[in-house]
């Protein structure tokens, strides 16, 4: 059910290059799962308010999570500089301490991003064993290694635009085939047939995914 209270206050995490900047949901549920969402490619444009992080971020906030969103160092008013990814990946794991801090009672550890932040959020589920369900949307591993994910080890969720300009479908198709080969999780792949790397016009149907995904592995908490 979607929340009644949709407050989402500005907020400012403690990072290791500094004070991140981030947007944050409280469920009022005490053991609501809660989520990450991470943003695209610092250098090319992207924030936390990227329309993909922002449709995500809501959809979450819709089905009742506590989530945030968060700007990577030197994005926006967080401090620092891009560092290449390790230092997004540390940023990374400080919003998720902070997360788990205000919700300690948590049903669910949930982590999405979106491009270059799918990159970050497969990298912190491979050092956080409490993370249980992943959503990687438009990830690149024609530009990116994904190797790391093998195992990958927990159940998730990834979304490509079957338009993509950026990614060739072999490559995602290669990703798939290890993924799925994997026992004892089930890494699901939606293909959405409208649209592109940045889901430009097809955002209900990224919704709409989100949305399928979420309810089904929530329904049991």
């Amino acid at each position: 059910m979607p929340s009644t209270d949709t407050k989402i206050t500005e907020i400012f995490i403690p990072g290791p290059a500094g004070r991140l900047e981030a947007k944050y949901f409280k469920s009022k549920k005490n053991t609501s799962p809660i989520a990450l969402v991470l943003h695209p490619h610092p250098q090319y444009g992207g924030t936390m308010n990227n329309k993909v992080v922002v449709d995500t971020f809501q959809t979450f906030v819709d089905n009742n999570f506590s989530v945030c969103r968060v700007n990577f160092r030197g994005v926006g008013k967080s401090d620092g500089e891009f560092d290449n990814g390790q230092g997004e990946l540390a940023d990374a794991a400080a919003a998720l301490d902070w997360l788990e801090r205000e919700n300690f009672d948590n049903s669910q550890c949930w982590i999405s991003g979106f491009s270059f932040g799918s990159l970050i959020a497969m990298q912190l589920l491979m050092r956080r064993p409490e993370i249980n369900r992943f959503i990687a949307i438009s990830p690149q591993p024609n530009v990116y290694d994904f190797s790391f994910l093998s195992p990958c080890p927990t159940s998730g969720l990834i979304i490509h635009g079957k338009k993509d300009e950026l990614v060739p479908f072999d490559d995602i198709n290669e990703l798939n085939k290890r993924l799925s080969s994997q026992k004892g999780i089930k890494v699901e792949f939606d293909i959405v047939t409208d649209a592109n790397h940045f889901f430009s016009k097809a955002d209900a149907s990224l919704i709409k995914s989100l949305s399928k995904y979420i309810e089904k592995e929530t329904a049991l908490y």
